[in-house]
């Protein structure tokens, strides 16, 4: 046999050969490992995502969809004194629309709008609405709660109801420039509601929702309450609303009567400060000139023309007093020992000081005058030899005892202290002019405090507009009192009260007589300085009247500024009337006794004293 392999078996022995280049065992291993440091790094990767940052992916997954909202609590109320309501928020529905989830929008209109409280036309219009901007519609945002529930628990597709307010005022524009409004966003934007905002407002909650990429929250989804939102403490304040409607009525009606720009009236218990009504108007028939329109609310109070202003001008607007400042000049006399009520002076018509002319409101010869009749009849030159004898630095002393050129603990927003004349900036003239109501401009609270110290023995007594706090849960806790100072001895307070009356009875405040009472007070007709000018607004003045009745057992002090009346422009013809209408009711509404005096009032001509301009 031979020894070479034969054709055939030779050929399956060159089949067994690979073609290509040798595939080593150790190239296959590196393959391998290869494929197990990648499948080990995915799954390292895996068990990351999977088991280390599961928590901050899931977070990030649901906070795609997830919000949560800040929910406001429901406002607290604003209530009188005897628990009447100014102020009230109630909740509502707030009805949204995810316009761009809505296929159907006339066939969801018609469906929709008896409970919205739509028209079809206009709610088909809000619910086709496409383009930037679109995506969260507001339908109606003070919707009734069985109405929002209907649509929340109905089939409408792309239709949301959330949580809402609505603010009311019960009486309309009862003391509106004093409680104020809230803005669009439900937050106060002037008076009581902007001061007292956070007290009001509560305290927010969180409201988590699932929500689409537009805002509008996800079908089949649930609203969950994170933090429950606290309500608010609301008010109960000193104002009495009966007597309040009564104020703004006599107030409107005068100021309407006597062409007046703008009218103030305030009534307080002269022993507790507490000011049971606040009454600032402006006369919208009347132009406002130079010194600049008056912001008002745009809604009449009753009386045509006449709206609430929306500045409180008792507190935020500073005018020259007038006369009825000559009550600095006589207590500080009486307190120095300088005068007595009978004390005579020798009054010429005129009397040049400072270089600046001086005169009574109507010229006279030589009068000899006691220091009451000077008070009584308002002589200025009378008032300024009175004044001489206290001096520059008593009389800037009393003003500051009286609290004048001082804000209140009120802090009413906006409030002025007031500009006053001090030592560092004394003229010659201040001497006459000061004493008799001039050079210092002054807010009427401030006015009103120095005549209710007067009434209460010469215990100043802080105003106060608050008199408790209602908790959530219906409580009341009552506000601190407020606080007193002695600022006049009881002998000088008692003497000034004897004077005042004399203003009343036989004086420039006859139109104050209240028949049964006896009351006190003084006139003030105010001249006008021309803004930025060392001039006057000619023919325009400050009518004002501030008093207390009864006179012999004071309970209630009051003011009433009328600012540029036109028919008569006196205090004691413009403001005074209005005083007496409204210290009347306020009398009998409070049930207090008559002082037993059978004084009427005057009528007819006699009745304008007009010897009160400063």
């Amino acid at each position: 046999m031979s020894s070479h392999a034969s054709p055939t078996h030779a050929r399956r022995q060159s089949q067994r050969r690979p073609s290509g280049p040798a595939f080593s065992p150790r190239r296959l291993q590196l393959v391998r490992g290869f494929f197990i440091v990648v499948f080990a790094a995915l799954s390292l990767r895996l068990v990351a995502l999977q088991v280390f940052n599961h928590a901050h992916y899931a977070q990030l997954s649901v906070s795609q969809v997830r919000r949560d909202l800040t929910t406001n609590a429901l406002r607290a109320g604003i209530y009188d004194r005897h628990g009447q309501t100014l102020a009230i928020s109630e909740p509502t529905s707030l009805v949204v629309a995810d316009d761009m989830q809505i296929s159907q929008p006339v066939q969801e209109a018609q469906a929709l709008s008896g409970l919205v409280k739509v028209p079809v036309a206009t709610l088909t219009a809000l619910l086709s609405k496409k383009g930037p901007g679109s995506g969260y519609v507001i339908l109606n945002g003070q919707l009734d709660l069985s109405d929002g529930k209907s649509i929340a628990n109905g089939n409408f597709p792309g239709i949301v109801v959330q949580s809402a307010s609505s603010r009311s005022y019960p009486n309309g524009t009862l003391a509106e420039s004093l409680i104020g409004r809230t803005n669009a966003s439900g937050v106060g934007s002037t008076g009581l509601e902007y001061q007292y905002q956070s007290s009001l407002a509560g305290l927010t909650g969180v409201t988590r929702e699932f929500i689409s990429s537009s805002g509008v929250a996800l079908p089949s989804t649930y609203s969950s309450v994170i933090k429950p939102a606290q309500p608010g403490v609301g008010l109960e304040l000193t104002i009495d609303a009966p007597l309040q409607f009564v104020t703004e009525r006599a107030l409107a009606t005068q100021l309407r009567a006597v062409g007046g720009l703008t009218g103030v009236v305030l009534v307080m218990d002269v022993k507790t400060g507490e000011i049971l009504a606040d009454a600032s108007l402006v006369n919208t028939a009347t132009k406002a000139g130079v010194l600049g329109p008056v912001p008002a609310w745009g809604t009449s109070v009753g009386v045509p023309g006449i709206e609430q202003t929306i500045n409180n001008l008792a507190f935020t607007q500073a005018y020259e007093p007038g006369s009825v400042f000559k009550v600095v000049t006589f207590s500080a006399a009486l307190a120095a020992g300088d005068i007595t009520p009978t004390s005579v002076f020798t009054i010429p018509n005129s009397v040049m000081v400072g270089g600046r002319l001086f005169h009574d409101a109507e010229s006279h010869g030589l009068e000899h005058l006691s220091a009451t009749q000077i008070l009584a009849q308002s002589s200025n030159i009378g008032t300024y030899e009175v004044g001489e004898r206290v001096g520059e630095n008593g009389i800037l002393a009393q003003v500051q005892r009286l609290g004048f050129g001082q804000t209140t603990s009120i802090n009413y927003p906006g409030e002025t202290a007031g500009l006053l004349v001090d030592a560092a900036h004394w003229y010659a003239s201040d001497q006459a002019a000061l004493p008799i109501g001039q050079v210092d401009a002054v807010p009427p609270i401030q006015v009103l405090d120095a005549y209710n110290t007067i009434a209460n023995g010469g215990v100043f007594v802080e105003p106060r507009l608050v008199r408790g706090y209602v908790e959530p849960d219906g409580v009341t806790r009552a506000a601190a009192s407020s606080t007193t100072r002695q600022a006049l001895s009881p002998k000088v307070a008692a003497t000034m009260n004897s004077m005042l009356q004399q203003v009343v009875l036989t004086g420039t405040g006859t139109n104050a007589i209240i028949p049964g009472y006896t009351v006190a007070g003084k006139t003030g007709t105010a001249s006008i300085p021309y803004p930025g000018k060392d001039l006057l607004l000619a023919g325009q003045y400050y009518a004002s009247f501030v008093g207390y009745a009864p006179a012999s057992n004071p309970v209630l002090s009051m003011i009433v500024v009328i600012e540029r009346p036109q028919t008569t422009i006196y205090g004691g013809s413009a403001a005074a009337p209005v005083f007496q209408q409204v210290m009347s009711y306020a009398l009998r509404h409070y049930g207090i006794p008559s002082s037993g005096t059978i004084v009427k009032p005057l009528t007819g001509p006699s009745a304008s004293i007009s010897s009160d301009v400063t």
